[in-house]
């Protein structure tokens, strides 16, 4: 089996959304693709996590995990926690200084994924330099466009 993970611009089109479903429908059924990582900033993940949620309804044996930037705080319990959904911090991210923490995090995904799905409409960025970072690992980056 193998996973996937997403970078994305923070601000996206809602359009996008049905490129992106058939991509991960793609891997799934074509590289039996099962788990799947997720950040936790701005409206690509939203629309990722979105996109997860309702096509595990159709593909219930996927594994879908939000990856946290930062130690959540313990008065905040969000209502996909209460859901029972999986969230990872990954290990020492905790002694990382905020400022680096998204781009630790990023690195971490990177490291456990065999694809990346990434929407990307310019060349800079942390969704940019994840992107460039997961190439030079020799993952398989599908670009989604609108």
């Amino acid at each position: 089996m193998a996973a996937c993970t997403f970078f994305g611009h923070r601000d996206c089109p809602e359009s996008i959304k049905v490129n992106l479903k058939k991509e991960i429908e793609r891997l799934i059924c074509d590289q039996q693709v099962d788990t799947f990582y997720v950040g936790t900033q701005g409206s690509f993940d939203r629309m990722a996590y979105s996109a997860l949620k309702e096509l595990r309804s159709k593909f219930s044996n996927i594994k879908v995990y939000r990856v946290l930037a930062y130690m959540p705080r313990n008065d905040v319990v969000s209502k996909d926690d209460a859901e029972g959904e999986d969230t990872i911090l990954p290990e020492g991210i905790e002694r990382v200084h905020p400022r680096y923490a998204i781009v630790r995090r990023n690195n971490w995904m990177i490291d456990h994924s065999e694809y990346v799905i990434a929407y990307i409409t310019h060349p800079t960025g942390g969704a940019f330099q994840a992107v460039e970072r997961a190439k030079k690992k020799g993952r398989t980056v599908i670009l989604i466009e609108y």
